[in-house]
């Protein structure tokens, strides 16, 4: 269900931490402090005529919890008060939300545009599905807004990318080519993941949709999937609804249940992990067998300056290119004693992973080197551990990854 921002909701006027812990909140007639769980596929009406007029859209309320349900809207309307968005809709993965959020507003014949720099499986979707059911793809370097610029024409009707981009964190221009694709009609969606609704406002900054992963930050301890898309309430009453009920990448109640309560403690867990992040991307940046550190609130990152204009900080993930290639990649990961080996990030553990071979295993050599996702590459995800601690872990990671040349 697509949940308005209400804006009778006196969280809607607080700040960031207070509609974290508050936003949309619901109690039943119990008065519980903790967010109920509704496990519940179904729900029952008075008589026939009730359920007649709540099917009709005549008579508020629930009628199947792939459509919507208690606990569910309570996740999309917290959801929606921090992104300043008027509508959301959960989804079963972060996977489900991009799929859902470009399949509803495309059909056969038009025209998308899309960083070339892309999570492994939204890269297969723009390159391999879409195309294969008659929507023609172009793909860009997110850096060059010249490329967009003549990508961009008549025929796009939606642009898509992530920035920061995984796993190499390139940047692109929010304001810049949303004005591009909003003078040819083109919707702008934003896979804003990396950034956590906290850290980078796409709405804001000229986008129409944004979309993120709740598997990631938003759960934040690694107990479940779970997806958000959100925009105005148009898109998501006329384009998305329609498509999530009738497909079914429902989120379920308990899931986001867990998402609720994993939003009670996000900026906490994010200003620590951004914090560690910084200092991990400074180490690492000064290590001798490391040629590349891609850090975004790095005063070496290429888009320094764009990242302090859209990002209130770095982010809590640090990619770097080790000089030793695969063999010093997986030497400095088999070497950690602290960070775990894992295709995950955002968690509370700190996380590391060879995206080669891994995330982005599934793209062509040829496209993977193109994104800058080189057999030396890794991403580090950072977590709540003490800082001091992860600089040891990495440090004998580095010297292990020395040692093979």
């Amino acid at each position: 269900m697509a949940v308005p921002e209400n804006p009778q909701d006196p969280s809607a006027a607080l700040g960031v931490a207070t509609r974290l812990v508050r936003g949309g909140l619901t109690r039943s007639q119990h008065g519980e402090t903790s967010e109920a769980i509704f496990l519940t596929s179904g729900f029952v009406y008075d008589d026939a005529a009730a359920a007649e007029a709540r099917f009709a859209g005549d008579q508020p309320g629930f009628m199947y919890s792939r459509y919507a349900n208690p606990t569910i809207e309570m996740f999309e309307r917290r959801m929606a008060l921090l992104e300043g968005a008027e509508a959301c809709h959960g989804t079963a993965s972060g996977m489900a939300a991009v799929f859902a959020a470009l399949m509803c507003c495309l059909q056969a014949g038009d025209h998308v545009v899309s960083s070339r720099a892309l999570f492994g499986s939204c890269f297969y979707i723009l390159g391999t599905l879409l195309p294969r059911w008659g929507i023609d793809v172009t793909f860009v370097d997110g850096e060059d807004l010249g490329q967009w610029q003549r990508a961009i024409s008549s025929k796009t009707r939606a642009v898509f990318f992530e920035t920061p981009s995984n796993p190499t964190i390139a940047l692109v221009d929010i304001a810049e080519v949303s004005a591009l694709a909003h003078a040819v009609g083109a919707k702008v969606l934003v896979d804003n993941v990396f950034a956590t609704p906290l850290l980078q406002k796409p709405l804001q900054l000229g986008a129409d949709v944004v979309i993120y992963s709740a598997t990631k930050h938003i759960d934040g301890q690694g107990r479940t999937l779970g997806g958000a898309v959100l925009a105005d309430a148009a898109f998501c009453k006329d384009l998305l609804m329609p498509f999530l009920r009738h497909t079914g990448p429902a989120l379920s109640p308990f899931n986001a249940w867990v998402l609720v309560k994993g939003l009670e403690t996000l900026a906490l867990r994010v200003e620590h992990q951004c914090r560690t992040a910084a200092r991990i991307a400074e180490q690492l940046a000064g290590a001798r067998n490391v040629a590349r550190t891609f850090y975004p609130h790095l005063p070496s990152h290429p888009q320094y300056a764009l990242a302090r204009r859209q990002m209130s900080a770095g982010g809590t993930v640090v990619s770097f290119e080790l000089k030793g290639g695969k063999a010093g990649a997986f030497a400095f990961m088999d070497a950690l004693d602290i960070v775990d080996i894992s295709n995950n990030l955002g968690d509370a553990k700190s996380l590391v992973t060879h995206p080669a071979t891994t995330t982005h295993r599934s793209m062509p050599e040829e496209d993977r080197l193109k994104a800058g996702i080189t057999p030396g590459l890794i991403r580090l995800s950072l977590g709540l551990e003490s800082v001091e601690d992860l600089e040891r872990d990495v440090a004998r990671g580095l010297a292990a990854a020395a040692a093979v040349g």
